[in-house]
């Protein structure tokens, strides 16, 4: 299963250590030739959770292990690139990507595995818990036309809107809606941030909404969200992305380190292959910093300090 949203192809990069955009492909971390000192590069992705994850593993490695972390904002099919080129270190959550783990994983033989990240990741359409609970059937995809005119948008064009991120996102959303031949429109908000906002101000007044969404997301703490049963997914559904007509797998998130790194990485590869912690433990940063605002180390710190037991057995 891909995460979906995959990234789209152009590569966006920031390096959260300074301003404007770079291509990862042709530049690398501008830690990779300092002089005696150790240092780990690792890519974040643009979602709260995968920010977590980065945030912990930086805080302990700069913080306990001593190294200096670069961490640079990757879409995800240009970080893997960049991952087999050595220009990051690490990917700390990855959602699926089979025609990249076989080129660089198994022939090239340039990235490994790191191991489970411990989260298993879902996608799919919810609808708030309010609705449901006054509409009970409309969590079966089957009944959703029956309620289109609930869902109607100035952007849906007559149609029932279904709520989506960022246009650059590849999900199977579109070919859902064809091929189950429902009267719905994929409607981008035109970013993740921009797709919490619509549905916390539909939350608040209490509207209908259909949306596509994931777990683990620390916006179910704020926004009791229930899901649509699609067709139940078999292994293969979505194979072909123009004929997808299955609900989204639950699929177990993974880690990749570059291949150097994972050799020759020492403690610091270590570490983030025994990196491993539970959807729990990664809402409650992702809280933090999503709606406490809290900056990314501030909210690590503070689960740092809450959960010794959790992270020392990753030092040992």
């Amino acid at each position: 299963m891909r995460r979906t949203p995959l990234a789209a192809a152009a590569c966006v990069l920031v390096l959260t250590t300074g301003c404007g955009a770079a291509d990862m492909t042709k530049q690398a971390s501008p830690f990779a030739n300092a002089q005696g000192s150790k240092t780990v590069t690792l890519s974040v992705q643009s979602w709260v959770g995968a920010q977590s994850n980065v945030a912990v593993a930086q805080y302990l490695l700069e913080h306990e292990l001593g190294y200096r972390v670069d961490t640079v904002q990757v879409d995800e099919v240009p970080a893997w690139d960049a991952l087999s080129q050595g220009r990051v270190d690490a990917i700390l959550e990855d959602w699926g990507h089979p025609d990249q783990e076989k080129r660089y994983v198994q022939d090239k033989r340039t990235i490994g595995r790191g191991g489970d990240l411990g989260v298993t990741g879902h996608i799919g359409w919810f609808v708030p818990t309010y609705l449901a609970k006054q509409h009970p059937d409309i969590t079966n995809w089957k009944n959703l036309d029956k309620y289109a005119s609930l869902f109607r948008t100035a952007e849906s064009g007559g149609k029932g809107q279904l709520l989506d991120g960022s246009p650059s996102y590849v999900t199977n959303d579109k070919a859902l809606v064809k091929n189950l031949k429902l009267d719905y429109q994929v409607v981008f908000a035109g970013s993740e941030a921009a797709q919490i906002t619509q549905m916390k101000q539909f939350a608040k007044e209490k509207k209908p909404f259909l949306t596509y969404w994931y777990s683990p997301q620390w916006l179910f703490e704020k926004v009791p969200m229930t899901e649509v049963k699609l067709p139940a997914y078999q292994e293969g559904c979505d194979a072909d992305a123009a004929k997808v007509a299955c609900a989204y797998p639950h699929t177990p998130l993974q880690k990749y380190l570059n291949a150097d790194f994972a050799k020759d990485g020492g403690r610091a590869a270590a570490f983030l292959k025994k990196f491993r912690w539970t959807t729990e433990d990664q809402n409650e940063v992702s809280l933090m910093i999503a709606d406490q605002k809290l900056s990314p180390q501030e909210a690590a710190g503070k689960w740092v300090r809450a959960h010794p037991s959790v992270w020392r057995k990753w030092l040992s």
